[in-house]
């Protein structure tokens, strides 16, 4: 049966795929978004689909629309953009959560935010499973996002108490794939940028910090999983790929894959960057039968191709 679905965010990297998906499906899709870091080109080839309309909006502020479906996205994701205006961080992710909350209330529309690892801060436990309740600091360069989608979670939950709103709560680790802004500052983009451009790679500290690198299509499958999932189980929800890397590992990986030139230079380790970052999926795994399934080496080439089209057709 079709929906009316809502994604903010939509026009961004990953709520761009999440809309194909969605209308794949059968689904009439609204995107909203106020293009701070997600861009047009993104959902451009949607436009004729009469499933699928645009609108430039920001959800700091106030906006009235009759759906079924909410997937709140709306927030910039990585830390160059976040910590450019981190107030404005704050209120996306704080305000932006009331105002979608009191329209799913209203509508009576299932809702679900995509909240983050960050909630985990530079952890004291690995790998971290959804019970583990952080080590984040309130007052640094990071705490805007962090606490931001902190207290989206809180206000999720209250909502879901008070007024009994439908919701569902994913916490997204380390994603990557087509549709990544080229200047957004994550390290997989960083490294193909800086490589397919055959300039130094700039790897922090001594590049042994880990992460865990999900590709987007596999990440897609398992929010629109969970918005399906049993009415009792509302998360959070850790979706992520439990394969650790290195930062080194992962710098080597692009150099040979692109074969670039590049050669990885060290700077010093940003206020707060997390040393360790890897999710237990056991949840994902046992409520939404879900797992990524597209390995790092696949991943990469795909997004070294997308990469390299993009700074092919800016030149």
């Amino acid at each position: 049966m079709s929906k009316k679905i809502l994604v903010t965010g939509g026009a961004g990297f990953i709520g761009s795929h999440l809309c194909e998906k969605l209308l794949n499906e059968g689904n009439e899709v609204i995107c909203v978004d106020n293009f701070f870091t997600g861009s047009k080109k993104n959902v451009t080839h949607l436009l004729d689909n009469n499933n699928f309309e645009l609108i430039r909006h920001d959800i700091v502020f106030p906006i009235f629309l009759e759906v079924d479906e909410i997937y709140n996205f709306a927030c910039p994701a990585s830390p160059v953009h976040y910590q450019f205006n981190p107030i404005k961080t704050m209120k996306t992710s704080v305000l932006g959560a009331m105002n979608m909350l009191g329209m799913a209330k209203r509508v009576k529309a299932k809702i679900l935010q995509a909240s983050t690892s960050e909630v985990y801060g530079d952890p004291d436990v690995h790998p971290q499973p959804e019970s583990y309740k952080g080590n984040v600091n309130t007052i640094g360069i990071r705490s805007c996002y962090d606490e931001g989608k902190r207290c989206s979670e809180t206000l999720f939950f209250d909502y879901n108490r008070e007024h009994k709103v439908k919701i569902k709560v994913i916490r997204i680790f380390n994603t990557y794939g087509p549709k990544m802004h080229p200047q957004d500052g994550r390290v997989v983009s960083n490294f193909i940028v800086q490589a397919l451009t055959n300039r130094d790679i700039t790897v922090y500290g001594k590049g042994d910090q880990t992460r865990s690198f999900c590709y987007v299509s596999d990440l897609v499958d398992g929010i629109v999983k969970m918005m399906n999932s049993r009415d009792g189980f509302l998360g959070p929800v850790n979706l992520g790929n439990p394969c650790e890397f290195t930062i080194l590992e992962l710098a080597k990986k692009v150099i040979e894959f692109t074969g670039s030139k590049s050669k990885i230079i060290y700077n010093e380790l940003p206020q707060d960057d997390p040393k360790q970052r890897q999710p237990i999926i056991d949840l994902a795994k046992k409520e939404l039968n879900w797992e990524p399934k597209v390995p790092l080496n696949e991943g990469l080439k795909k997004t070294i191709e997308y990469f390299d089209k993009v700074l092919k057709e800016t030149k």
